[in-house]
């Protein structure tokens, strides 16, 4: 009932918001009447500050046309190489007409970045693809809108996830043998359990894993999102939070956990900030501050546009994931496409090199949530396995923005670049040299203490 009156609403509303936008063009030309009246500057602001509170935002485009590559200018083109009901696997292909380039193209890695399926859509790491496609061949997951999804495709849950992205690293590896895998903020889980899975069933896993400002340990330094999941019991985010698609939308009758509550609770978390934000947003535009207000419009295109979940994907998130912690109890269980149990083993991985990255200041996963993947993945060398944390940085500063095109994408690249090849013979030789060296300190240990008891 509740979506519907959200719709009823918003339809109620999209005819002013879009007379606003029109107001605020008009009182904004300079050719025309009413723009040379006193005090028009401040009337287009006002009408185009109530568009953008009462528009609808949909999907953004990546509109990644162009990049530079060692200053030779290359083509992007974005492309879907795989369409599953629930999310499309997208390839941002490269092309340049000049060879040596086009040759270094050829030999960088190969990387996966899994996006949140957390309320916005993947457009919101936009700025990370184009980073890593200075250096990588980008794939990308491109979660649909759950609204949008007939109800005759199922439900999909967080088992269905997890199948999702091994499904996707096998895709990429039958084209290119092997590849690297970037999981950012709340696919960290389902990544590491879907590596985990291909590790324990002996079945060839990535070169490397980076975990990105994710919930493996929601337990260490818990945030306010932290706190929700655990104050409320799972009826309650049932009872509250889950409604049925409208019939105007193809996916009518599926349950789903809104887009436009997940928004309220994005706005929820910072009032005031957003509020402030508005506020220099109007006095931006009575300034003629283009470049400020442009700023904002880019910000809240992205940031407003949001998507439906299907419940059972959020539900069972917030039950193993923030509620019973079945990863780092080593009690998790996923059910494969056979319909068969599978313990999520994440000690089983010993040939995909692990890399940790959290945000100093990030209040969405705390200091230490990420970090707990070292703990779990003992089969990786210990020389394998690094962890970085970006000082200054909140949650989307590690992987959006200046500190993390010019501090967190270097540390990566490099990361990748050490294990891109015969990752798995490297890290049995370090596991080698690591028992090698444990056998030496042990030796000289025993050593020492029988030559102390002959001096006794």
């Amino acid at each position: 009932m509740l979506y519907t009156i959200y719709e009823t609403q918003r339809a109620l509303i999209e005819p002013f918001s879009e007379f606003a936008e029109a107001a605020a063009r008009i009182y904004q030309s300079p050719h025309s009447v009413m723009g040379q009246l006193p005090g028009a500057q401040r009337l287009s602001a006002s009408y185009s500050l109530f568009n953008r509170l009462g528009r609808d935002y949909g999907k953004p485009v990546f509109d990644i046309q162009k990049i530079d590559v060692d200053g030779q200018s290359v083509v992007i083109d974005e492309r879907v190489t795989l369409s599953k009901p629930f999310c499309n696997l997208l390839r941002f292909k490269r092309f340049t007409d000049d060879p040596k380039t086009l040759a270094t193209l050829k030999e960088q890695p190969v990387v996966l970045i899994v996006a949140p399926l957390s309320g916005h859509y993947a457009t919101l790491l936009r700025d990370t693809v184009r980073t890593m496609l200075r250096g990588n061949k980008v794939y990308l997951t491109d979660w649909q809108n759950a609204r949008d999804i007939p109800a005759g495709e199922g439900k999909f849950g967080l088992d269905d996830y997890v199948a999702y992205v091994q499904e996707f690293i096998q895709y990429i590896q039958a084209d290119y043998g092997n590849c690297h895998v970037v999981g950012v903020c709340q696919p960290t889980v389902p990544v590491l359990a879907a590596i985990s899975l291909m590790a324990t069933r002996g079945e060839k896993t990535p070169l490397s894993m980076t975990m990105m400002g994710g919930p493996i340990d929601a337990r260490r330094a818990p945030t306010s999102v932290d706190d929700l999941a655990t104050k409320h019991s799972h009826q309650w985010f049932e009872n509250n939070l889950i409604y049925k698609v409208p019939r105007k939308y193809a996916g009518a009758g599926r349950a789903v956990y809104p887009g436009f509550l997940q928004h309220a609770g994005f706005m929820g978390m910072n009032p005031r900030r957003h509020m402030q934000s508005h506020w220099d947003f109007f006095q931006d535009l009575v300034k003629g501050d283009d470049g400020s207000a442009d700023a904002h419009r880019a910000f809240y295109d992205e940031y407003n546009a949001v998507l439906d979940m299907d419940s059972a994907f959020y539900l069972d998130t917030i039950r193993i994931v923030f509620q019973e912690f079945r990863l780092m109890k080593g009690i998790w269980d996923v059910r494969n496409s056979s319909g068969e149990l599978e313990r999520v083993r994440p000690q089983d991985i010993s040939q995909t090199a692990l890399l940790t990255i959290e945000g100093e200041l990030d209040d969405i996963s705390g200091s230490g949530q990420t970090k707990a993947a070292h703990d779990l993945c003992t089969g990786i060398p210990a020389q394998a396995k690094e962890h970085f944390v970006m000082e200054g940085a909140g949650h989307y500063g590690i992987f959006s923005g200046r500190r993390w095109r010019k501090q967190v994408y270097p540390r990566l690249q490099a990361f990748i670049k050490k294990y891109n090849g015969n990752t798995g013979r490297r890290l049995d030789e370090l596991a080698e040299a690591s028992a090698a060296a444990d056998s030496a300190t042990d030796t000289a240990a025993k050593s020492h203490k029988r030559a102390a008891a002959r001096a006794a």
